[in-house]
């Protein structure tokens, strides 16, 4: 369930963030609220995915899944462009994403058996 929350906290951010362009500085109100609401409910449900997940991981996927999202919508539905060296930027993010989630150790509690032999001072 972990993985619907973050799935749709990044499709959030991405609309809000397709927004906030279409908003035109905020001059055009619909827009605007449709920005504030969506990153709003990002987030809210960016919480719910920090329940199960590590906050190290979930942020890199969410940041670096909507960057390369807002970079395709920005293509598609604003026309932008973009170059070989932004193309080759996109594809270190998503091997950085993948390096962070195969790296990531998992989360253990110390055994119940394993004595704290450090000294307090």
């Amino acid at each position: 369930m972990h993985w619907l929350f973050l799935t749709a906290a990044i499709l959030c951010e991405v609309a809000a963030t397709a927004l906030l362009k279409a908003s035109a500085g905020f001059t055009k109100p619909w827009p605007t609220v449709g920005m504030i609401a969506g990153y709003a409910l990002s987030f809210y449900l960016l919480s719910f995915a920090l329940r199960s997940l590590t906050i190290g991981t979930t942020y890199a996927i969410w940041s670096a899944a909507g960057t390369v999202l807002i970079a395709v919508i920005g293509v598609l539905a604003f026309s932008e462009r973009l170059t070989v060296l932004q193309l080759i930027g996109i594809a270190v993010t998503i091997a950085g994403v993948v390096l962070i989630n195969l790296g990531e150790a998992p989360i253990s509690s110390p055994s119940p058996t394993t004595q704290d032999t450090s000294v307090h001072h």
